[in-house]
């Protein structure tokens, strides 16, 4: 199912001023004055509204701004008069005042009686050939507006000599004329003087809602059309899915064909690269590579990454094999593609949104989600909080931080919605957190845990006891660190997700292989990572965010931007907490993401999320951007990315 991203016509107060603010600005009334071809300036205008979490296209926001002039100068007209009703004419008086004030002006007189030229007037700004369209909200006065009164003409007389035959007539006198009545054609007196009678605020509000059924109608029409274009898409999305599952039959068959001839093995290896076609979301069968030997594996291998670097791409992954049995066994790797990457995107998308609890009044505290986190110490205050107020702010309900005695007075000034417990350097510290560990739906290990060996030992007993009860595990930051020199800690849990940075990322994988990391091949070392750590999720972070779990690959290149302040990982492992319980709740109820790790799933959420959050951020505050500023943006974020 196609998603369509159009949203309604009518605009809400935030949106106009949003739209007022973006229009007035210094830059688009430039680009503006003296060009009739302005296409690109209300592109640019729809870009920076959608910056700004309001979905608009640029038609949407040229009509808007149309309307509002027209509503503008109406209002202007009736202030000059002095009849007080300007502002019901137009909302946003002073806003456009204070654009079009020193703009040539345009008789309102005009605006009421022709809007064939309408906006072209005021400052030429409009799409050629624009001018020529007659607007069906445009007010036509009617023929009683226009009715002349019959004129008489006096003329003196005079006497006219008149004969019949050879008999003289009497003279007729020539009397006052008339020209001929116009009464015919003329309304009825008492309709002329009611008409007659309006001011021009009746007027005024007349052809105000004129107007207003106009614009709906077309709205309406335009809601149709666009119906109509998404049923057409439809269709042929289907039509295209019915192709590519008849070509992944035909070349499933050539497939199997091939392994027959080249033994058991090489057939074993086809059926399992094929799994992840069948879990996968609408595949498209796209190529099929044999490769003999292993120099032939490699060379396919960095191909098939550089095709896959793309976001939101899934890359089926063959099962891992041993290095030995590269040298002999021929490999059979089909590759598969969702589309375009704007399509994968989508698709990848709308995994998330279906984990997404809705807001129901039926719902109790807490049934959203209550995330643990487990650090804070005196020297790190402020990691635990963006985590905690991160799950928070993406929609869990209660968020609890575990951390030491100094730290805790600290964190709760921060925020009073925490729930802070002094307890992590405790002699009973274990005690005391498990004791809230059948309350909590994720726990998030890390942020702000400091290196002490004390308290990385109590966060290593309480990873065993939240193992024990079946609870997600989010690890980041200094929780890494403890996974780097006991990587038995999580190894092999299917509910645990690591979120490295490059550094550590770095650490862990030179402590599981016993060798210097290549950079070359990012997908490749991700993969391979999460296989030594029993397919664990893992998160790399960089310009690309890898998400895999050893079988699949999902890459984030949600835009961001290029500021990196501290904190935005612990916004990404507090959020992944909320997404991790909705992911996990939905595959254990509903099977709404039966065919994909729902690990998989909750990532590449939290990883859209904190990239758009940033990049936001970054539109507003430029290089002073911090995870604070972020953290605003999430509400915004949350719904461009999952509920638009």
């Amino acid at each position: 199912m196609l998603v369509n991203p159009t949203r309604g016509f009518l605009w809400s107060d935030a949106e106009t001023r949003a739209l007022l603010t973006i229009w007035g600005e210094q830059d688009v009334q430039t680009a503006l004055d003296g060009n009739f071809r302005n296409s690109h300036v209300y592109r640019d205008v729809a870009s920076r509204l959608g910056d700004m979490g309001y979905d608009r296209t640029p038609d949407q926001c040229r009509i808007r701004v149309k309307s509002l002039k027209r509503q503008y100068y109406q209002a202007k007209d009736a202030f000059t008069k002095n009849n007080g009703q300007y502002r019901k004419l137009c909302k946003f008086f002073e806003e456009m005042e204070r654009i079009l004030s020193n703009r040539p002006t345009v008789d309102p007189q005009e605006m009421i009686d022709s809007v064939a030229v309408g906006d072209e007037m005021m400052d030429g700004t409009e799409e050629e050939g624009e001018g020529t369209e007659q607007s069906s909200d445009s007010y036509m006065p009617s023929a009683t507006d226009y009715a002349e009164h019959p004129v008489k003409i006096e003329y003196p007389s005079y006497t006219i000599p008149v004969t019949v035959g050879s008999v003289p007539v009497k003279p007729i006198n020539a009397q006052t004329r008339t020209t001929p009545s116009t009464s015919s054609c003329r309304p009825s007196r008492r309709g002329r003087k009611r008409v007659a009678s309006l001011p021009l605020d009746k007027l005024l509000e007349r052809f105000l809602e004129q107007s207003a059924d106009a614009e709906e109608n077309f709205y309406k029409m335009e809601e149709q059309r666009l119906h109509q274009d998404e049923r057409r898409r439809e269709a042929e999305h289907a039509r295209e899915l019915h192709m590519l599952h008849v070509l992944g039959q035909i070349f499933g068959g050539i497939a199997d064909s091939s392994g027959g001839s080249r033994g058991g093995t090489a057939a074993a290896a086809a059926n399992v690269s094929a799994t992840p076609m069948q879990s996968a979301p609408s595949p498209t069968p796209m190529s099929v590579h044999v490769a003999p030997a292993s120099s032939s594996w490699s060379r396919i291998r960095s191909q098939h990454s550089r095709q896959q670097r793309q976001h939101g791409t899934v890359s089926p992954l063959r099962h891992h094999l041993p290095d030995h049995g590269l040298e002999t066994v021929p490999v059979i790797e089909r590759s598969f593609s969702l589309g375009s990457s704007a399509h994968s995107m989508e698709n990848t998308l709308q995994l998330v949104k279906n984990i997404i609890p809705p807001l129901t009044s039926k719902k109790h505290k807490g049934q959203d989600g209550r995330i643990g986190i487990i650090g804070g110490c005196q020297e790190y205050t402020g990691a635990p909080y963006f985590a905690a107020i991160a799950a928070l702010k993406v929609g869990a309900d209660l968020s609890h931080v575990f951390c030491t005695k100094d730290a805790a007075t600290v964190i709760k000034s921060y925020s009073p919605e925490l729930i802070v417990h002094p307890v992590l350097d405790s002699p009973n510290a274990v005690e005391e957190i498990e004791k809230w560990l059948p309350r909590l739906h994720a726990l998030v290990v890390g942020p702000g845990l400091g290196r002490e060996d004390l308290l990385l030992k109590t966060a290593k007993d309480v990873i065993e006891k939240s193992k024990a009860r079946d609870i997600p595990i989010i690890i980041d930051a200094d929780g890494l660190w403890l996974v780097a020199k006991q990587p038995s800690v999580i190894q092999g849990y299917k509910k645990g997700i690591l979120t490295p940075n490059f550094m550590e990322f770095s650490r862990l994988y030179e402590a599981l292989h016993q060798e210097p990391l290549d950079s070359t091949d990012h997908h490749r070392n991700a993969q391979q990572l999460s296989i030594a750590m029993g397919n664990l999720t893992v998160v790399l972070k960089g310009e690309e965010d890898l998400i895999t779990d050893g079988n699949m690959v999902l890459t984030c290149t949600q835009e961001g931007s290029g500021r990196r302040c501290g904190g935005q990982g612990d916004l990404l492992s507090g959020s992944l907490g909320a997404f991790a319980h909705w992911a996990f709740s939905a595959s254990d109820a509903t099977k709404k993401c039966s065919s994909v790790n729902p690990s998989l799933v909750a990532a590449f959420g939290a990883a859209s999320l904190t990239r758009q959050c940033n990049r936001q951020a970054f539109h507003k505050h430029g290089r002073s951007t911090t995870t604070t500023d972020m953290i605003q943006e999430i509400s915004t974020a949350f719904k461009k990315l999952f509920e638009s």
